[in-house]
């Protein structure tokens, strides 16, 4: 969402505040008063739960889809791994406890795709020279 948009809603809702507040002293401060404030902001909190919900969903659905754009670009990544999201949570606890067991039994010593290693080692290694000629 755009910064504008939020602080505008912001805005709005301080404006809405500041109304209502002084409008007390014409209403006498009555019940009926305190309702429509709080009735108000029950409602905008109500609508809020979804607008973020609805964020939130699409923010998790577009990581995942980068996740599985890189679990099939790296060429050793396991491929199984795509679409997680849909498995149990008993198939997700086996895959953690997998994953722990590796990060123990090897630590950093986990196995590194080819590309990495060999633009590691070229980091490593000093430039060549030119011999004169």
């Amino acid at each position: 969402m755009p910064a504008c948009l939020s602080q505008g809603a912001f805005l709005v809702g301080i404006v809405v505040v500041l109304v209502w507040g002084l409008s007390g002293p014409f209403f006498h401060f009555s019940d009926t008063w305190q309702l429509v404030i709080n009735t108000g902001t029950t409602i905008v909190t109500f609508l809020v739960v979804f607008l973020i919900q609805g964020a939130q969903n699409r923010d998790s659905r577009a990581l995942h889809l980068k996740l599985d754009e890189l679990l099939r670009a790296v060429e050793h990544a396991r491929t199984s791994l795509v679409a997680l999201e849909g498995r149990t949570d008993d198939e997700l606890d086996r895959l953690q406890q997998e994953f722990d067991h590796l990060r123990h039994t090897q630590g950093e010593r986990l196995e590194r795709c080819p590309d990495v290693q060999a633009n590691e080692a070229s980091r490593t290694m000093p430039p060549r020279r030119e011999l004169p000629g």
